[in-house]
């Protein structure tokens, strides 16, 4: 059927639909037609019927007609015998046949009603706690880190460690001394194997966790400490007190890259996007800057993409949205107390939230459209929330200081919150991953090995 004829066909059934629609309407209005009966036509009896709109109401206005008593008692016993006691007459038994369907599901454009997900069930305590003695309690630094083998490193003073979350081992990977430390900054490399290390004494130090052993240091990037640190595949983006941004390939001799300068105070949040194209910086200057690799360059510092100047406090908390690939959730210190979210192909603030206290870090969550903040005083708390109306799923305590830390585990559902109370914590809040469905076989193309032709 072509558009003409259904678009036809439609103007005909609603001009045909709207008289009957109004002479129902008038029928309603009569005391003639006081309900509307859908009877069951199998279980009536006709004769019945008309014997009772008509004689029977003959006999009941009239009892005289009734001559007597034999006679009316021969009438009940003649009634009872051919069941005519009955004073129901029009039966409604069955229900009405299901409507047909004029077009199937399956070839229907309109979306299909999916069935409710369950509510996820959130636990309110941590599953697991372990003890980290002498975690510096700075809000600039960034001293947990969650690998791609499932290994948790935590810098506690001058030692670095490593928990395997499979098998619940601890190790040490270094100590420093006193002059070159305390760690002011840890990351994993995308391998899961290497990891940076920031130092108080403007170094960054790249370990093999696996073999344990140092395997070069980065000198001259920054005059001061080295408190953030990002990866993006062999680039190692390190932020220092000095307020300037490096870009450093580890592969080569002469690491040093392209230099970013923008802000002027310590950069204390480094986050790449997942295209590796656009990097987010935050200072403690206020400044949240993006810079974009394809402008950049290695002969002078390079210009920013956007300076967004909004936030009233310190800006360490950075966050990629997972399933928006220009979409960045920023979080401002004890003077800003707000989450803003931001378009990063225009620059433009598209929501921004008040949470009532310093936001510490920030982690999308991988499989459902939420965001997981963690804060200080008053409750010390990671506050759990729905995206894009930023209504609160939940709130989780237990920490006893400031939460500064947060991390989250490859498969995305367990997060470790690191706090001044000197505790690591474990919450299962994102829940678990749905099992991905193998995507259906298509048939091949013709000639899809082909570039042409001819």
């Amino acid at each position: 059927m072509d558009a003409g004829s259904m678009s036809s066909s439609s103007k005909l059934k609603s001009e045909s639909s709207w008289p009957l629609r109004q002479q129902l309407l008038q029928e309603r209005n009569t005391r003639e037609n006081l309900d509307r009966f859908i009877p069951n036509r199998s279980a009536m009896d006709f004769d019945f019927a008309h014997f009772m709109l008509t004689e029977g109401r003959k006999v009941k206005k009239n009892p005289a007609m009734v001559s007597s008593p034999s006679k009316e008692a021969y009438r009940k016993q003649l009634a009872e015998s051919m069941n005519m006691n009955r004073t129901r007459i029009l039966a409604f038994k069955n229900k009405p046949p299901a409507p047909v369907e004029l077009f199937p599901r399956e070839f229907s454009s309109l979306p299909q009603e999916k069935p409710a997900k369950p509510r996820r069930h959130i636990p309110q305590t941590s599953e697991r706690t372990l003890d980290a003695p002498d975690l510096v309690d700075d809000y600039y630094l960034n001293l947990l880190d969650w690998g791609s083998c499932n290994v948790i490193t935590i810098a506690l003073a001058n030692t670095v460690y490593l928990w395997d979350a499979t098998n619940g081992s601890t190790s040490e990977v270094t100590t420093f001394e006193d002059e070159v430390g305390p760690v002011t900054s840890v990351s994993w490399a995308p391998d899961g194997r290497h990891i940076a290390i920031g130092l108080d004494n403007s170094e960054v130090q790249l370990w093999d966790s696996t073999a344990n052993k140092q395997l070069r240091t980065l000198r001259g990037c920054h005059r001061s400490r080295v408190g953030s640190i990002a990866w993006n595949n062999h680039i190692l983006t390190t932020g220092g007190m000095d307020g300037c941004i490096v870009n450093n390939d580890v592969r080569v001799r002469s690491h040093i890259v392209e230099t970013y300068r923008g802000h002027e105070q310590e950069v204390c949040g480094l986050k790449w996007s997942a295209s590796g194209q656009q990097l987010a910086s935050g200072g403690n200057d206020n400044l949240l800057h993006i810079w974009d690799r394809s402008v950049a360059s290695s002969n002078s510092p390079t210009q920013w993409l956007h300076r967004l100047e909004d936030h009233t406090a310190a800006v360490k908390a950075l966050a990629w949205c997972p399933f928006q690939g220009n979409l960045l959730a920023s979080g401002g210190g004890g003077g800003d107390r707000c989450i803003k979210f931001w378009n990063t192909h225009t620059g433009a603030c598209l929501n921004s939230v008040n949470t009532g206290s310093h936001v510490c870090a920030l982690l999308w969550n991988k499989n459902e459209r939420e965001l997981l903040s963690s804060h200080g005083f008053t409750q010390n708390q990671l506050t759990l929330w729905k995206y894009p109306s930023m209504a609160k799923i939940t709130e989780l305590t237990g920490h006893t200081s400031r939460v500064l830390y947060m991390a989250q585990s490859p498969d995305g559902c367990t997060v470790a919150s690191a706090a001044g109370d000197e505790t690591l914590r474990f919450w299962n809040v994102f829940g678990v991953p749905e099992v991905a469905k193998p995507a259906p076989k298509s048939n091949p193309e013709p000639f899809a090995h082909f570039n042409r032709i001819r």
